[in-house]
């Protein structure tokens, strides 16, 4: 069986010997609980950034949380810091290890007595504790943490890298954990009412990050129903997990938390999916809304009659013309593709790093019924792929996308900073992709100007202006990767010795 010994053999040791040695250290039931929840695609590496600062935002964006990472340095600090470039402004705690450490046991002791010292009630509701890569596969068993200390609560997770794809469903490994926890508490007793008082309505939870101004453009949807809006999951303070969980449905905006769906299905709650976007979706969501919570047709239908048609104008004054591909790994790409296609665009391509789910075939089948393709667990060559084939007026996506577009010569837009951060549900969502887009797309000509600038200053290894042509060996890349399969075969072979 697999072992990991030192800190050396995590990081570089390869996707199939770390799952072994975390088999082999008692990690089968997670791995196996992990890959129901993210069941993988073709491909069965991650491709955004690294898994745990899906779980490590989560906790940092919690007021009163305190967050601690056990795992290699280089891993940590490369969190860590791009944690405070989303304005993390809180420090994240770090247990280092040794070789020594890792194998005696004694990282699992210093963990401990590092929650121990930082578990002070009057800083802290809770502390999260998570496993990166190495420990994980190490077999750091933080279930063993006590579950409080000092009133502060104790959240041990594993979120490595060869068993949570993408980091976007690492958000919902902690976001389970935590409304686990919360529902163990409700259900023991008496718990603390949130700081915004309990509603004198039938409340929705909605499930996944958004924009903030759309949990208010929603609870406007639902006033006349009757209802009103509960907490966003992941929430930003401990008291609003019990809000979230005392709903009478839940809307899963983001239809990949599949353990947060979990906690909430135990507790008894009904979860649909889709979103209020354009007008074809927000009447369906209404329609959805209604019939979770038994409202009367007709109230519904007024309902509607009252939104759709301002919907249907801010649609109107915002038209888009041109040709769109779509990719990222937030969870809400078909949602934005559906607004696009009623904004006027067309729409080619839509893909998603996230896993299909129950929850997204409302949108996936509106989708498809435009002809319109959509990949599910899309790699990034997918959707490279799709830019090329596709050439289109506008591509939306990841960083690495918008690259390759922008070296073809078509205009791109990075789908989590321009899209992600700007409404799309109800009346205020139905405009306000047009500006962005159209001023995006308008710039098609200058993009190819660039190209014919820039042509001829090489790429990859000869890329820069050089005053003679540079120096190609593909014979030295070529003995180089024979050089390395060797290493890897000795390594093997010493393995088996």
């Amino acid at each position: 069986m697999a072992k990991l010994e030192s800190e050396k053999d995590g990081c570089h040791a390869g996707s199939e010997k770390l799952k072994e040695a975390a088999r082999s250290a008692g990690k089968s039931e997670l791995l196996e609980q992990y890959k129901k929840d993210y069941p993988l695609g073709p491909h069965d590496k991650p491709q955004s950034m690294c898994p745990a600062f899906g779980s490590l935002r989560v906790g940092l964006r919690m007021r009163r949380v305190g967050t601690i990472l056990s795992g290699s340095a280089c891993c940590v600090y490369g969190l860590t810091f791009v944690s405070h470039f989303y304005g993390a402004r809180r420090s994240v705690g770090y247990v280092p290890f040794s070789s020594e450490t890792l194998v005696t046991g004694k990282l699992y002791e210093d963990i401990r007595d590092s929650v121990y010292k930082m578990a002070d009630p009057s800083n802290y509701d809770a502390i999260v504790v998570t496993n990166l890569c190495v420990p994980t596969a190490s077999g750091v068993p933080l279930r063993l943490l006590p579950k409080e200390i000092n009133g502060v609560r104790i959240i041990g997770i594993d979120v490595p890298g060869f068993g949570v794809p993408t980091h976007a469903e690492a958000k919902d490994v902690l976001s389970g954990a935590i409304l686990q926890y919360a529902r163990t508490e409700i259900e023991n007793g008496p718990v603390a009412a949130p700081d915004s008082g309990k509603s004198d309505r039938p409340t929705v939870t909605l499930l996944g990050e958004m924009f903030p101004a759309d949990p208010v453009g929603i609870g406007e949807l639902l006033a006349p129903l009757g209802l009103a809006v509960g907490p966003v999951v992941p929430c930003r303070e401990w008291r609003e997990l019990y809000a979230a969980l005392d709903c009478g449905a839940v809307a899963a905006i983001h239809p990949f938390y599949t353990s947060a769906v979990r906690e909430f299905q135990a507790a008894g709650r009904e979860v649909f999916g889709s979103a209020p976007v354009g007008v074809d979706g927000t009447s369906e969501w209404l329609s959805s809304v209604g019939e979770c919570f038994n409202v009367k047709a007709d109230i519904v239908g007024k309902a509607k009659n009252q939104f759709i048609p301002s919907i249907k104008e801010a649609l109107k004054k915002s038209k888009i013309k041109g040709r769109i591909t779509i990719s990222g790994y937030e969870g809400s790409e078909l949602l934005v593709a559906r607004l696009l296609i009623e904004s006027g665009a067309k729409v080619e391509y839509v893909g998603t790093a996230c896993q299909k789910t129950k929850w997204s075939d409302p949108d996936r089948i509106w989708l498809e019924s435009k002809g319109i393709k959509v990949k599910f667990r899309a790699s990034l060559e997918d959707d490279c792929a799709a830019v090329e084939y596709f050439k289109p007026d506008l591509a939306i996506g990841t960083t690495p996308v918008v690259q390759k577009a922008k070296e073809l010569g078509f205009p791109s837009l990075y789908f989590t900073n321009l899209i992600s951060a700007r409404p799309l549900m109800g009346k205020a969502g139905a405009g306000s992709l047009a500006t962005v887009v159209n001023a995006a797309i308008s710039n098609k000509k200058r993009m190819k100007s660039m190209v014919s600038f820039f042509e001829g200053v090489g790429k990859e290894d000869t890329s820069g202006i050089w005053e003679k042509s540079p120096n190609i060996h593909p014979t030295f890349r070529a003995h180089n990767l024979k050089k390395i399969e060797k290493r890897k075969k000795a390594a093997k072979a010493a393995e088996m010795i």
